[in-house]
């Protein structure tokens, strides 16, 4: 008996990890020998999200044609979990009927996010092309301001009165079920919109049938306003295991809810925001780093590191102005690097985990100096240990006492200046509204290479009495 090779029966035997890759190369293969019906049959069992990550791995030239192997309700769903410049290019690949299909029925918060993406004139056709309803929902949604609540919510929820039964409530869920992205919570508000309290669905089902909603609801519920910031909205949702948070204006008025998809998007985005930054001054505005154009690049790069080059001309000057003693003690020269670069690692792992406490709150009971203060004995305590090491290993090399002293007790120096600035700095940045995560690993290793240099050759003349 012979077995058929079926792709959809070994997409069933392998596990979610290799599934992606499973996908992306079968489909390809039979994509590229013409077999439109076997690709189409590979995609039934699998996941909307790992058939996103299928299609975006596949050769540009073949993303319209794997798109168009989905039925309409499944490219929706698959549409929404796509890169945006995936997106982007379909849009311009696909017929015109088939891109407002699909962009009228995307979620109005997903669909805001794809406009931010697109060329304005682009946008405008888009819009034209929505119905009414989605028309006012997604302009509505346009003008907030960017990275605030009032970006990221949806308006398609589902709100009940007081005075409704418990009956009443779910014919209610039934009828608007399909047209609300959530329906585990429910919203009380007056005949003006104004949010009066909030209900689970958990608590709806389980109450008597002749209950009121004002009966069970609970009252001055956690929310947010338009203008809060999108990463306060996520870290809210983190911090009470919230599936959603209502969003209000101004006047107390319910206009939409943050889900937690959105916020596991958000979190990722300001993730990618702080590494790219911390890592060199690379700030990259949303986009994918790796997807941007060379020249851009360089561009966002070159002004960074060229502020790191004219700094560390002055460790030269430095160095360059110490030639008397080390015409004297040529051997200081050696440790030059050691120190540097074991003061700059010190202070940029303090920078690193103060920035990281920052963003995860962690530090938010301690005060700054309390932080700095901690950093300090850290510093120091290093510095003891490392410092002890480097007099012995110095000692063995050069033979000369005095210089080991000079380089270990340096090396003590340095790491508790390391640590002071590596805390301190970013709490400085915080403090004149700038993002801590400015105070990246390069700059701390550049300044601490700059200060730690004057202090080992200060200390230096003072040990060896020059």
């Amino acid at each position: 008996m012979t077995e058929t090779n079926n792709p959809t029966s070994t997409l069933l035997n392998v596990s979610r990890r290799e599934l992606r890759d499973l996908v992306r190369s079968q489909l390809q293969m039979l994509l590229e020998v013409g077999d439109l019906p076997g690709a189409k049959a590979i995609l039934i069992p699998v996941q909307s999200a790992d058939i996103a990550e299928a299609i975006e791995g596949l050769p540009e030239a073949m993303h319209a044609l794997a798109f168009r192997l989905l039925s309409k309700d499944e490219a929706i769903e698959v549409y929404e979990y796509l890169d945006y410049s995936v997106q982007e290019r379909l849009i311009e690949e696909l017929k015109s009927q088939d891109v407002r299909d699909i962009v009228d029925k995307m979620s109005p918060d997903d669909r805001a996010r794809l406009f931010d993406e697109l060329p304005a004139k682009v946008v405008n056709r888009l819009l034209e092309q929505l119905s009414p309803a989605e028309r006012q929902a997604t302009a509505q949604l346009l003008g907030y301001e960017a990275d605030t609540a009032g970006r990221i919510m949806t308006p398609e929820l589902i709100s009940l009165k007081e005075n409704f039964t418990i009956s009443q409530a779910l014919e209610r869920i039934r009828n608007l079920a399909n047209a609300s992205e959530m329906i585990y919570y429910l919203y009380i508000t007056d005949v003006e919109r104004r949010l009066k309290g909030i209900l689970s669905l958990r608590e709806l089902v389980t109450a008597q049938p002749d209950q009121t909603i004002g009966d069970i609801m609970v009252r001055d519920p956690v929310l947010v306003y338009t203008d809060t910031d999108q990463e306060e909205v996520a870290k809210l949702i983190q911090r009470y295991d919230f599936l959603a948070v209502p969003v209000v204006d101004r006047e107390q008025r319910l206009v939409g809810i943050v889900t937690v998809d959105d916020v596991i998007d958000i979190l990722q985005q300001e993730t990618t925001e702080d590494i790219y930054t911390v890592g060199g001054g690379v700030q990259s505005d949303g986009d994918n780093y790796f997807q941007m154009n060379l020249i851009e690049v360089a561009r966002k790069r070159v002004l960074w590191l060229l502020v790191l080059l004219i700094t560390n001309t002055m460790t030269g000057t430095i160095i360059k102005s110490q030639e008397d003693i080390l015409s004297k003690v040529v051997t200081l020269t050696a440790f030059i690097p050691l120190l540097t670069g074991t003061g700059g690692n010190v202070g940029a792992q303090s920078s690193t985990v103060v920035i990281r406490g920052m963003n995860t709150e962690e530090i938010r009971s301690l005060g700054a100096w309390q932080v700095i203060g901690r950093e300090a004995i850290a510093g120091a305590l290093l510095g003891g240990m490392l410092g002890t090491i480097a007099t012995v290993w110095a000692f063995l090399l050069q033979g000369r006492l005095e210089v080991a002293i000079a380089v270990g007790v340096s090396l003590v120096a340095i790491s508790v200046l390391a640590s002071i600035s590596g805390s301190a700095l970013p709490f400085l940045f915080r403090l004149l509204r700038l993002d801590p995560a400015l105070m990246s690993a390069p700059f701390i290793t550049t300044a601490v290479d700059v200060l730690g240099v004057l202090i080992y050759f200060n200390l230096a003349r003072v040990i060896l009495k020059l």
